[in-house]
């Protein structure tokens, strides 16, 4: 193999048979060109970007709709963790107004279900949605289950931050 310098200074090599190394190196560009083209047009290769931006969550402790969201969030969690049955009982004592925890068991061990849920499952996924009320604040709680299944539960909660009614309609009746 010999070497020489072009008139722009530059190197190639040569083999025995005369060919450049330069023609080499083209045909690897051109290949991966190529292949660069097939992935761009989707060619029997398929590439996925990550989508969207980052999320946030806010909430402020002196809004009774964060404080609905939030309890209604870490209950789910409680419930579907394995060994969160105690967490999910002090939740229920934080948060609920000492009248109607006694109205929910009892609710419970007539309906066989859970009393904060209204159901025997745990929802996928949940919205919370201020219902505005002038003395206490009413929020729709919108559990989603299996199959894109939604059900509605409004939730009363008092100035002081305590839940005293939860069910398929506000405590006023509507």
């Amino acid at each position: 193999m010999t070497s020489r310098t072009s008139g722009m200074g530059k190197t190639s090599k040569t083999s025995g048979t005369g060919r450049r190394t330069t023609r080499l190196r083209t045909t690897h560009r051109r290949s991966a060109l190529a292949a660069g083209l097939a992935l761009a047009l989707g060619l029997g290769v398929t590439a996925q970007a990550s989508a969207g931006s980052p999320r946030s969550v806010s909430g402020k402790p002196s809004d009774n709709v964060t404080r609905i969201a939030d309890f209604y969030g870490a209950y789910i969690d409680a419930v579907t963790d394995e060994g969160g049955g105690r967490l999910a009982d002090e939740l229920r004592k934080h948060y609920l107004t000492p009248a109607f925890q006694k109205e929910l068991t009892a609710w419970e061990d007539e309906n066989h279900a859970n009393g904060v849920l209204q159901a025997q499952n745990v929802p996928l996924a949940w919205k919370v949605t201020d219902n505005g009320t002038a003395n206490y604040t009413e929020a729709v709680v919108t559990l989603t289950w299996g199959g894109n299944q939604t059900t509605k539960l409004a939730v009363d909660m008092t100035r002081g931050h305590k839940i005293f009614h939860i069910g398929t309609t506000g405590a006023e009746g509507s």
